[in-house]
């Protein structure tokens, strides 16, 4: 969007809000756990699909699993990608804080 000029007063500029997506509970939430190996250079990685909610929480889930499992990783686009093979160790801890998990591959 460039810059605008005017001197009317009752000009309407476009906005372009971003819709916010309400976080689920964790009850309501179907989380799937498993294992890539895909484009990673042979490293195995924990991958986390299926949240539905803000990216806000989204990290926010996910630097708590990182910091129990005391390792890396990252989140973005609905998914959280931890270092390593943690799946027994993140099912556990995803089904403790109330969350439906289900273990993949």
């Amino acid at each position: 969007m460039g810059l605008v000029y005017s001197t009317n007063k009752n000009i309407m500029l476009n906005e372009e809000e971003t819709p916010c997506i309400e976080t689920l509970a964790p009850h309501n939430q179907k989380l799937v756990v498993s294992i890539d190996r895909r484009n990673r250079g042979g490293k195995q990685v924990t991958l986390i699909k299926g949240f539905i909610g803000s990216e806000k929480d989204l990290e926010d889930l996910a630097r708590t699993i990182k910091g129990k499992c005391g390792v890396g990783g990252s989140a973005k686009d609905g998914e959280i990608i931890i270092q390593g093979d943690f799946r027994e160790k993140v099912v556990s801890l995803l089904s403790a804080m109330g969350y439906k998990v289900k273990r993949g591959n």
